[in-house]
């Protein structure tokens, strides 16, 4: 039984209805505040992976952090949130470049461990502490295709082969393959020019 008249009644459910987005507001500013927080740094390294231009770095950090926000009710919460952050984070990137990133050169600025993920060989990680390996290896990652640098940059950052499937959209045995390929290729090559 409603005491209250029709009029009263519907401002009162609209009342309530603008609290309750005014609360959900507030909790997606604070989720996307502690992703921000979390994944930084990931997605500026990403955007340097992609883009040379310190400008075009942050144009691009704030198009994925626009992306992030916009998405951020979509989250179903099926991956983990940082698989999520660099799907975001790579399709932006790709967008952002456009065609021209095939063509765009891959800036390698990470630490040699990671680097040494790419290239077993003992004898070849002695040569890469050398800046002209360095170098050459930097034109050889510039020579992949579009999908080779993301699987590559995503390595680079530390991932998994699963969270790189997530990402990328392919099996996990179809990124083990690529992932062996594109090694294989780079060691051939890195040898070929010696």
């Amino acid at each position: 039984m409603n005491f209250l008249p029709e009029k009263c009644n519907q401002r009162l459910i609209d009342l309530t209805k603008w609290t309750k987005r005014l609360t959900m507001r507030e909790t997606k500013e604070e989720q996307f505040k502690k992703i921000v927080a979390e994944n930084g740094d990931r997605i500026t390294r990403i955007c340097r992976y992609y883009n040379p231009d310190k400008e075009d770095q942050k144009d691009m950090v704030q198009e994925i952090l626009v992306n992030i926000w916009n998405s951020l009710d979509k989250f179903r919460g099926e991956s983990a949130i940082s698989t999520w952050i660099y799907r975001i984070a790579i399709n932006t990137s790709l967008s952002f470049t456009g065609k021209a990133f095939r063509h765009m050169k891959m800036q390698i600025n990470t630490d040699q461990q990671n680097l040494n993920m790419l290239i077993e060989d003992d004898d070849l990680e002695a040569k890469l502490k050398q800046e002209a390996d360095l170098e050459q290896l930097q034109t050889q990652l510039n020579q992949l295709s579009v999908i080779d640098k993301a699987l590559i940059s995503l390595l680079l950052e530390g991932l998994s082969m699963r969270e790189i499937a997530d990402v990328i959209g392919l099996t996990e045995p179809n990124v083990k393959v690529k992932i062996h390929r594109i090694k294989e290729e780079l060691k051939r090559n890195m040898s070929k020019n010696k």
